[in-house]
């Protein structure tokens, strides 16, 4: 019997979705910002630089922030398998309007694939944890998801950066919607194995919330066709004025959900000094954030203008050097659990998140000698990709470590709430990036590396000396648990989901 044929059809209709889901994802992650500075005359949205950078944070930013009320619509109104349905059509919608080359059509693709994206990611986690109640479980089959994701994120740009730079950017984006497009025909063919799981709410919302939700979804919405009516026809209407908006709310959501959750009344004294201690692994997990997801943007731009890559007579792609970071996490994250395992308690969160911190802020360090380096010409391939491996032994360090961290932080009640409070952390950090990566307009490059990564190993230094209180709230909290990665070990996670469905 294949490995594969040991997995129910339940988990590969899953796993197949996620999988698809990603691919359109990160194939149109690699594009986007090469796509939006060509000229409006050569097919891009002819943007200047620093705004196309800005545009993609405040897209990633979106995403997340989205994943908040696209949870709770699943959870309370649609049931998960409906918003897993619903998200999967607006993501192949989306892409489709983006390999359209119609003017304005790309803002209306990113905004159905940010809606889409929302609603479809924590109902399909959700629905598997309905199927996985066992920790151990669910634990190794979110490792395999989380692998299934480096796989997609690692072949995605290499067949939309090529068809986006050789044949058209349109046909890339092309690609990514046919590639949700598969994912969304083979769960709707394979939603009769989940034997009913996710076809209702959790916990279906009453007639008075959903009266409340109309309200307030007509409020907004009224507020926001005003504002953009009036700027449009004040003739001063640009996507500069809808990125400042995006951009507030991202800044404002995180700490207000942070403050709410924090005066809860069924917050425990105790639960309220790991929140706090938790409130420096958020901020941390932030300034990470606000450095890596500048690896679709920037140093994408960097990757076009100032990096030779020429191999052979061939000229590499530039989204090809997007799938460098899934390639080492793939490669390096064994290592790395083997090192976690070694160090045992000598290792915990407070040191995983310093070397994550310094680890990404030496990545910058290294891109101001590449654009030191640069000048007017070009630099060899070598910089950016030491840049990427930086990155992604860095998300190794800091990025299962935290969301486990903080998730840990809350009582059992309040977890979910603490993971979406994680995720919109991520996406205040997304945020800060698109603001912080205008600097670069102003001063030179160079200058701007060095600045954000100084600022990134000093935060790292900060965590370092000052955080130790954050050791002995999580010590307090888990003094029998261990901390291992369960993501980075392939074979483990396949063999334990394996051996529970033998039994």
């Amino acid at each position: 019997m294949s490995t594969w044929s040991r997995y129910p059809r339940w988990f590969a209709t899953l796993f197949l979705t996620d999988m698809w889901e990603r691919f359109s994802f990160y194939g149109m992650q690699a594009i986007l910002v090469l796509y939006a500075v060509t000229p409006a005359d050569r097919g891009g949205l002819g943007l200047p630089a620093p705004t196309a950078a800005a545009l993609f944070g405040a897209y990633m930013a979106t995403v997340f922030l989205l994943a908040q009320p696209g949870g709770w619509l699943g959870d309370r109104v649609l049931g998960e398998r409906r918003a897993i349905m619903y998200g999967g059509g607006l993501i192949t919608a989306g892409h489709a309007c983006m390999a359209l080359p119609v003017t304005g059509s790309a803002y209306a693709g990113l905004t159905l694939i940010a809606i889409g994206t929302g609603l479809l990611k924590p109902s399909l986690s959700a629905l598997l944890t309905r199927f996985y109640g066992e920790a151990v479980k669910r634990e190794a089959a979110f490792s395999i998801f989380y692998m299934s994701i480096q796989v997609s994120a690692m072949l995605a740009p290499l067949v939309t950066g090529f068809l986006g730079e050789y044949v058209s950017w349109h046909a890339g984006f092309g690609a990514a919607a046919v590639g949700m497009a598969f994912g969304v025909v083979q769960f709707a063919r394979g939603a009769r194995h989940f034997a009913g799981q996710g076809d209702r709410p959790a916990r279906p919302a009453s007639s008075a919330e959903l009266a409340v939700l109309y309200r307030r979804v007509a409020v907004a919405g009224a507020v926001a066709a005003v504002l953009v009516t009036a700027d449009v026809v004040s003739g001063a209407f640009s996507i500069e004025h809808v990125l400042m908006v995006l951009g507030l709310i991202s800044l404002v959501a995180p700490p207000l959900c942070l403050r709410a959750l924090k005066r809860h009344p069924a917050m425990s004294p105790g639960d309220r000094k790991r929140l706090g201690a938790a409130t420096w692994l958020l901020l941390s997990s932030a300034l990470f954030w606000m450095v890596v997801s500048q690896a679709g943007s920037l140093l994408s731009l960097f990757a076009r203008d100032h990096v030779d890559r020429s191999v052979g007579g061939f000229t590499v792609p530039t989204g090809w050097l997007q799938s460098t970071t899934p390639l080492v996490i793939l490669v390096v994250a064994p290592a790395f659990a083997w090192t976690w395992l070694r160090l045992g308690d000598r290792w915990g969160v407070r040191q995983k998140f310093v070397l994550g911190l310094l680890l990404a802020g030496s990545s910058f360090v290294v891109m101001f000698g590449a654009a030191t380096s640069a000048g007017a010409g070009r630099v060899p391939i070598v910089w950016l990709l030491a840049v990427f491996f930086l990155q992604a032994c860095g998300e190794i360090a800091l990025g299962p470590v935290g969301l486990s961290a903080v998730a840990d932080a809350a009582p059992p009640a309040f977890r979910v709430r603490m993971m979406g409070l994680y995720w919109l952390f991520v996406a205040f950090g997304a945020s800060l990036g698109s603001i912080v990566v205008r600097l670069s307009a102003t001063i030179s490059p160079a200058a701007y590396y060095l600045i954000v990564g100084t600022a990134l190993l000093a935060s790292a230094v900060a965590m370092a000396l000052f955080g130790r209180g954050v050791s002995r709230q999580f010590a307090a909290k888990r003094t029998e648990l261990r901390e291992s990665p369960p993501f980075v070990l392939t074979s483990i996670a396949h063999q334990s989901v394996s051996h529970q469905e033998e039994r």
